[in-house]
């Protein structure tokens, strides 16, 4: 089993990677910048390929985020703008080693053109990877519901991917919370839920999964994480089938749970090892 946390760079990324180390993590997440910020960054070269070697030497896998206002279907005074923060976002993370870039599906823009949010998602897409020749996936994140309830469904993710002028540059990112929220996932439908993902080929193209329990009901449509084992309405033998489900078994399961409610990342590691090694 890959188990890992999102960490901060506030000591670089070989130091996110050494704080991730020190956690008993196999895995780490972190913004490759200003989570709050399009702007875009002149990194450090060399302490990213410090990250890349420390994270290759131990066997770590890492994975980036966006900044938290990025969007592949955004304003049109900020698409330019995004398209620029999104590059940078690739070429930081290629340079640490990373196996990809987590950015969110798109959100509803229009009332009236149920697709318009669909051409955008496809145009920011294309323009970006037109512009991309790394080793670094794009990975797109389903939705929880929320913000016109898009990117919840296996079909929407695998047909934008699908559509993409190109498809072997974009993978995907999975997040417990957010299928559960959405109803994609219920907790009780496991195997059902399986089988339309391997019928449809997403699970093919999956390369991280952010492990989340839910502090709402399924179905909810609110995206409030909990931790794995306390304060989530996730039945802890619900998260054993989804982790321990010889589909998913290659792929990073990186937490995004609160670290101050009472549990620190490092002692939700050990017991996530402790469980279900």
């Amino acid at each position: 089993m890959i188990f890992g946390c999102h960490v901060s760079i506030r000591n670089g990324y070989s130091g996110a990677a050494k704080r991730a180390a020190s956690y008993g993590a196999s895995a780490f997440q972190y913004f490759p910048k200003n989570p709050r910020s399009l702007s875009v960054k002149d990194f450090d070269r060399g302490d990213a390929a410090s990250c890349k070697e420390f994270c290759q030497e131990y066997g770590i896998v890492s994975v980036a985020h966006t900044p938290y206002s990025t969007s592949l279907s955004p304003s049109e005074d900020k698409k330019e703008l995004t398209i620029a923060s999104l590059l940078n976002d690739l070429e930081i993370a290629d340079a640490c080693g990373s196996i990809g870039v987590v950015v969110h599906f798109g959100s509803q823009i229009s009332k009236t053109d149920p697709l318009a949010s669909y051409h955008l998602m496809l145009e920011m897409l294309n323009a970006v990877l037109s512009q991309w020749d790394g080793e670094c996936l794009l990975l797109i994140e389903n939705n929880a519901g929320t913000k016109g309830a898009l990117g919840t469904t296996f079909e929407e993710l695998v047909q934008i991917r699908h559509l993409a002028d190109y498809p072997e540059k974009i993978g995907f990112c999975l997040d417990t919370c957010h299928m559960f929220a959405s109803g994609l996932w219920n907790g009780e439908n496991t195997e059902e839920f399986f089988t339309q993902g391997q019928e449809l080929a997403y699970f093919e193209h999956l390369k991280i999964i952010h492990l989340n329990n839910s502090k709402y009901p399924t179905c909810s449509k609110k995206d409030r994480h909990a931790n794995i084992f306390q304060n989530g309405l996730i039945k802890e033998e619900s998260l054993k089938g989804i982790v321990t489900s010889p589909i998913v078994k290659h792929i990073p399961f990186v937490l995004e749970t609160p670290d101050d409610e009472g549990i620190t990342h490092k002692e939700e590691i050990e017991q996530l090892y402790e469980k279900w090694r």
